[in-house]
């Protein structure tokens, strides 16, 4: 391996020289207490920056084993870790002068959530710490600037490698908090089952949001307090005891006025699927990590699914056990969404009244009377949600806020009033008692629907496929544009980067026409998990700006590109 001193006679050596002088710079070249790698060199000082990384010795780097001995553990560390090597590169991006993206220090910002990045790894055997981020060469015009190319690699950098990647160095308190917490997350979630429950919200938790395009908590927001009847204490770890409201598998409805707070609820118990960093006002709000939001999605792609159990005998008489249309309906969509939430093997289903079709929730008495069964080619949801439940054992948590259907059905109603739960079941159904309970036509009989579905290889294979995402609304495959901005559970845009890999990955070795669907997912999480993100780019480098989604989010990708061929 070239050592520093040699990198830096090599810049020196091609200080005003044209730009393309710089792919010499390609390599790892060792500086004290930390290798450098320069993975790839961009083409010139306007085009995407350079993609670089460091790596520190476990010996050197010195954190403890029990840090990162989970799974859950080192992703909370290495959340940490790059968390506190973003700020120390954000005080030096763009201190180094040039054109274009001259002198840019970039690396992933973390949101709320905390989730395993390509950007920082912790080999779980040597302890080796690993970062990558992006720096843009300086150049004038498009002629190297050396000088200030040094003063990245040999002032700023050396400062945020020492500062953030060396337990010595660290707040060790501040470490053990964050690991800390990951632990009792991951304890509240192995009670969850063991207790018969699908979520957990703590007492004190801060729900509401800073506003519509933030995600941190609201300043002096109302604390969530559970209702008496769904209190329960845990006992964690490092918390201690904890109380908080525990939502039961079965039927949850909540219901309230406008602006009380449903929504606010619900999203909070879809986003519960991951953990989050502690502050959020949310860090302990768990959710079962299979729980899908679901809502309708005019004009989405539909490839292949069988949607019977909720639509059938369509006057065209299309085939509904295996279904295909480039531009669906509100409640065809939404009838997929369930069917294919079943597929990625969800244990619970989140649905809010306001994002979902009408005639896909529910039939009232006087359109049955009006329009009848052999006319409607629509079972609702409401016809087939016991079902789901004791059948598939999927339960639902739903948002209604107009109609007072779902009351015959629950198993549990939650009034939210001024953002305080209140639990009404008995009063719900003693309510709902003075009313005639709403005639339901005869309800057809179904079987399971079929998840036989076999994608095979795409008909063009390119030797390099482009992957970009648009923030959280989509990624591209080369020019194929898959339409994301209604799978709500995709929290960052790093997510939609390793889809369009995974999806990349899946088409040129897994999709053989003979795999089902569910078998190509699992066999590229089980890719994943032994081998890492670096495997699915298929490329001389890992790009920086990956974050792992969870398998339903897999599926939901999988399921909107319309280039997928069964």
């Amino acid at each position: 391996m070239n050592s520093s001193e040699q990198l830096r006679e090599l810049l020196n050596r091609i200080d005003h020289k044209g730009y393309p002088a710089y792919k010499d710079t390609k390599g790892a070249w060792q500086f004290q207490g930390y290798v450098l790698s320069i993975d790839h060199v961009q083409g010139d000082p306007f085009a995407a920056p350079s993609k670089v990384s460091v790596r520190v010795k476990g010996g050197l780097a010195g954190f403890p084993k029990e840090l990162y001995d989970t799974p859950w553990k080192k992703t909370a560390l290495a959340d940490e870790l790059l968390r506190q090597f973003s700020r120390q590169a954000d005080a030096f991006t763009f201190k180094a002068k040039g054109s274009g993206k001259s002198g840019l220090l970039s690396v992933s910002r973390c949101g709320q959530e905390v989730l395993q990045r390509s950007a920082c790894e912790i080999d779980s055997v040597s302890g080796d710490v690993l970062v990558r981020m992006e720096v843009g060469f300086p150049a004038n015009g498009r002629t190297i600037n050396a000088r200030e190319l040094i003063k990245i690699f040999y002032e700023f950098l050396p400062v945020c490698v020492k500062k953030t990647l060396y337990y010595k160095a660290l707040d060790k308190n501040r470490i053990a908090r964050a690991v800390e917490l990951s632990q009792d997350q991951h304890e509240i979630r192995e009670q969850l089952s063991q207790r018969g429950l699908i979520a957990f919200v703590a007492n004190g938790a801060i729900l509401p949001r800073e506003s519509g395009i933030s995600q941190k908590p609201m300043k002096d927001a109302v604390p969530f307090q559970s209702p008496g009847a769904m209190e329960i204490e845990l006992e964690l770890p490092f918390a201690g005891k904890m109380t908080g409201m525990g939502i039961k598998k079965g039927i949850t409805l909540i219901v309230g006025g406008g602006y009380h707070g449903k929504s606010t609820l619900l999203e909070a118990l879809e986003r519960g699927v991951y953990d989050h960093i502690a502050g959020d006002g949310r860090e302990y709000v768990i959710t079962d990590l299979s729980a899908v939001k679901i809502r309708a999605e005019d004009g989405r792609s539909i490839k292949n699914v069988d949607i019977s159990m909720f639509i059938n005998g369509l006057p065209n008489g299309r085939d509904t056990k295996s279904f295909d249309t480039a531009d669906a309906s509100g409640s065809t969509s939404q009838a997929a969404n369930v069917v294919e939430a079943m597929e990625a093997g969800t244990r619970l289903l989140l649905i809010d009244e306001d994002t979902s079709a009408s005639n896909f929730m529910v039939r009232d008495e006087l359109m049955q009377s009006v329009v009848s069964r052999s006319s409607e080619p629509i079972t609702p949801l409401i016809d087939r949600i016991r079902e789901l439940y004791e059948d598939y054992g999927i339960s639902s948590v739903i948002v209604a806020g107009s109609s007072g259907a779902y009351f015959y059905k629950a198993d549990c109603i939650l009034q939210m009033d001024r953002y305080e739960p209140v639990e009404i079941t008995a009063f719900a159904r003693e309510k709902a008692a003075e009313y005639a309970a709403q005639r339901m036509d005869t309800v057809q009989e179904c079987g399971k629907p079929s998840f036989d579905r076999r994608p095979m290889k795409p008909r063009i294979e390119n030797d390099r496929t482009k992957v970009k995402a648009f923030g959280r609304d989509g990624v591209q495959l080369n020019k194929e544009n898959i339409d994301l901005r209604y799978v709500e559970q995709l929290v960052d845009t790093e997510q939609l980067m390793a889809l369009g890999y995974m999806l990349s990955y899946a088409q040129s070795h897994l999709m053989d026409g003979r795999r089902t669907i569910t078998e190509v997912v699992e066999k590229l999480i089980e890719i994943i998990d032994e081998k890492g993100l670096r495997e699915i780019c298929e490329s001389s480098y890992v790009p920086a700006g990956l974050a792992m989604p969870r398998r339903q989010e897999i599926f939901a990708c999988f399921d909107r590109y319309r280039g997928l061929r069964m």
